[in-house]
C-alpha cells in the first residue's frame, strides 16, 4: 500500500502520530479515538516509506487476541513478517531460542496452574487454606514478581492483603511454592519475564543479537505496564530510543496486578526529547455519553478530555444516559431483562447489547432473568467461540464431511451436520444453555450462508481455521454479560452498567484513595464501552442480603446537575 493511501482518512492527531516515525513517541489515546488504527497505520507508513524493516519491528500488546488483531490489520495494510506479541510471548520465544546455547539442557516446563503447587506447599506447612485463599496467594505471587520484589522484601512491605493470612504466612507459602516448583523443574508465567531479563543482563552476546533483531518498538496499553515489564523493555532497547508507547491513564484498571501508570505519566521525564501526541476525538460514543465520561474523571491526573465525533442521528440512538434504582437486585435484573427485550423488539441486535458488572457473582441473577425471558446470552471470560464443545464437535464433523466430498449444496451439508448436534430451523422458545447452544450452532450456519455464491465446504473450513488462529470470533446473536475488567477494549451499541452500589463499585476492599480512584477509572471504562445507549442502575439490597445500601458515590456525583 502506498504511503499516500495509508495517510488518507486520518484525523489531524492520528496523522501526526502516524508520521512521527523517529522515537521516542508517546501517544495519549482516549477511549474510542482510533488507537489500534493509529498504531497499525504508523507501522505500515514506516514500512512503506522504507523507514522500518518489518522484520526489525517488535509490536507489544497485552493479550494474544490483541496481538492477533494487530497482525491481521497490518496484513490488510500490506505489512507481513512483523512480530506482534505479548510481553510474555516475546520473552518466551527468546528464552526457548537461546536456552540450548546458554544452558545446554531442555527448556523447563511451564506451570499449568499455581493451585496444585500452592496446595502442596500449604499442606507441608500445615496451613489450612481453601481454594479462594489459594487463588489470592497465587495473585500475590504474581504481584510480587512483576513488582520486582524478593520474598524477603515482600514480607517486610506494607502490602494490605485481602486474605485471612498475614504477610509472614503468605511469604512462607511462597518460599515453599518456589522450592516445589524448582524441584519439579518448572517455571511459572512470571518467571518467563524474570528469566528473559536475567538472560539479557548476564549474556551480553545474546543481548546484542536480540537488539540487532529488534530496532523499533511499539507498546500498546502502556498505562498497564509493570516494573518487571519495563525492566525487560529497557533491556531490549538498551541505548536506543526508537520506541512508541500508546496508552490512556484514565483506563488504568490493573494496579492490583502490578500495573503502574506512572511509566506513562512520566514518559517525557524519562525521555526529555519525546514527542507527545494526544488523541481526544472519540468516534465511538454519542456526545451525551462522552460528557458523562468526562464528568466522572474531571480533575484526575493525566486525564484526557474527550470530544465526541460521532454523527448526530435523528433516530432514538441519541437517547441520553438513563439512571434507575430498585429495592432489590432481583427487581433490577427483571428490569434489565425487560429493557433488553424491548430493545430487541425495536430492532437492536442482541450482539450489540452488554450487561456489565463489577464482580462475577453478580452475573447469576441477570442470567436467570434473561433465561426466564427467553433471551439468549453469553458470559464473557468463559470459553471462546471455537473452544465451545458443540463448535469443536461441529468443526470436526464438517472436516469429516469435506473428506467424504458430499455433492450436496453447502447449506444442506452444514445444516445436516448441525441437526445431528441439536440444531433446528426454529430457535428454542426458552433461554438458558439450550438456547445458547442453538445460537452457537446457528452462527456456524450463518457463516456458511454469508460465503460467496458457489463456495464449498472446504472454503468454510478454511474460514473457520483462519478465524480461530487469528482469534477473530464471529458475533453471536446473544446478549453479553461481563465483568468490567473483561469488557475493556470492547464496545456495544447499548450498555447496561448494573449493581452501582457502595461496596460493589467502589468495591468494599478499596480503602485507600488510590484504590478508590482505580474504581472510578473502572466505571469510566464501563461508560466508554457504550456507543449510543447507556443505562446505569443500582439496588438497595443485593442477593440475599437483608441490609440496605446506598448508591455508589460515583453514581451520586454523575446524577448531580452541573
Amino acid at each position: 500500500m502506498t504511503p499516500e493511501k495509508i495517510l488518507s482518512h486520518l484525523d489531524s492527531g492520528q496523522l501526526e502520530a502516524v508520521e512521527a516515525l523517529d522515537g521516542p513517541v508517546c501517544i495519549l489515546a482516549g477511549a474510542g479515538t482510533g488507537k489500534t488504527r493509529t498504531i497499525t497505520h504508523r507501522i505500515a507508513f514506516g514500512v512503506s516509506t522504507g523507514k522500518f524493516d518489518p522484520s526489525n519491528v517488535l509490536a507489544i500488546t497485552f493479550t494474544n487476541k490483541a496481538a492477533a488483531e494487530l497482525r491481521s490489520r497490518l496484513n490488510d495494510l500490506g505489512v507481513k513478517n512483523l512480530t506482534a506479541r505479548t510481553f510474555h510471548s516475546a520473552a518466551l520465544a527468546q528464552l526457548k531460542h537461546f536456552w540450548p546455547e546458554i544452558v545446554g539442557d531442555r527448556f523447563p516446563r511451564l506451570v499449568d496452574a499455581k493451585g496444585p503447587f500452592l496446595a502442596q506447599a500449604a499442606q507441608k506447612l500445615k496451613i489450612r487454606v481453601d481454594r479462594a485463599v489459594l487463588r489470592d496467594v497465587a495473585a500475590e505471587i504474581e504481584w510480587r514478581k512483576v513488582s520486582g520484589l524478593s520474598i524477603d522484601e515482600y514480607s517486610k512491605s506494607n502490602r494490605v492483603l485481602p486474605l485471612e493470612l498475614d504477610l509472614s504466612r503468605v511469604a512462607e507459602i511462597q518460599f515453599a511454592y518456589e522450592k516445589l516448583k524448582d524441584e519439579a523443574r518448572q517455571i511459572d508465567f512470571e518467571d518467563v519475564l524474570l528469566a528473559c531479563a536475567g538472560m539479557l543482563e548476564s549474556e551480553p552476546r545474546v543481548a546484542a543479537r536480540v537488539r540487532a533483531q529488534y530496532r523499533h518498538f511499539s507498546v500498546d496499553e502502556f498505562q498497564d505496564v509493570s516494573a518487571l515489564q519495563v525492566r525487560l523493555l529497557n533491556l531490549w532497547l538498551s541505548d536506543s530510543s526508537e520506541i512508541c508507547v500508546v496508552g490512556d491513564v484514565s483506563q488504568t484498571i490493573y494496579s492490583f496486578a502490578g500495573a503502574d501508570p506512572n511509566y506513562l505519566l512520566k514518559f517525557q521525564q524519562n525521555y526529555p526529547d519525546a514527542r507527545v501526541i494526544r488523541l481526544e476525538h472519540d468516534y465511538r460514543s454519542t456526545e451525551q455519553i462522552v460528557v458523562l465520561a468526562n464528568k466522572l474523571i474531571a480533575g484526575s491526573p493525566g486525564a484526557l478530555k474527550l470530544v465526541s465525533s460521532t454523527k448526530p442521528s435523528t433516530s432514538n440512538t441519541d437517547t441520553p444516559p438513563e439512571f434507575a434504582n430498585f429495592s432489590t437486585s432481583a427487581a433490577e435484573a427483571e428490569f434489565v431483562a425487560e429493557k433488553v427485550r424491548s430493545l430487541l423488539e425495536s430492532g437492536v441486535s442482541a450482539s450489540e447489547i452488554a450487561i456489565l458488572f463489577r464482580t462475577n457473582f453478580q452475573a447469576a441473577e441477570f442470567e436467570s432473568a434473561l433465561a426466564t425471558s427467553g433471551i439468549p446470552y453469553r458470559v464473557l471470560g468463559g470459553l471462546s467461540f471455537f473452544e465451545l464443545p458443540e463448535i469443536k464437535q461441529a468443526v470436526m464433523m464438517l472436516k469429516a464431511s469435506a473428506i467424504a466430498k458430499h455433492p450436496e449444496p453447502l447449506f444442506k451439508t452444514v445444516s445436516d451436520v448441525l441437526r445431528t448436534l441439536g440444531w433446528t430451523q426454529d430457535s428454542p422458545p426458552s433461554g438458558g444453555a439450550v438456547r445458547n447452544k442453538w445460537e452457537s450452532l446457528n452462527t456456524l450456519l450463518r457463516m456458511a450462508e454469508e460465503l460467496p455464491k458457489g463456495s464449498e465446504l472446504k472454503d468454510l473450513i478454511e474460514q473457520l481455521e483462519d478465524h480461530s488462529s487469528s482469534m477473530r470470533e464471529p458475533k453471536l446473536a446473544s446478549v453479553t454479560l461481563s465483568t468490567i475488567h473483561s469488557a475493556k477494549g470492547l464496545e456495544w451499541d447499548c450498555v447496561f452498567i448494573v449493581g452501582l452500589r457502595e461496596g460493589l463499585l467502589p468495591i468494599s476492599v478499596a480503602k485507600s484513595q488510590e484504590a478508590i480512584e482505580e474504581e472510578r477509572r473502572l466505571l469510566y471504562v464501563a461508560i466508554t464501552r457504550a456507543k449510543s445507549r447507556l443505562i446505569l442502575s443500582w439496588s438497595a439490597k443485593t442477593g440475599q442480603s437483608s441490609s440496605a445500601g446506598r448508591p455508589s458515590r460515583f453514581l451520586e456525583s454523575l446524577m448531580k446537575a452541573d
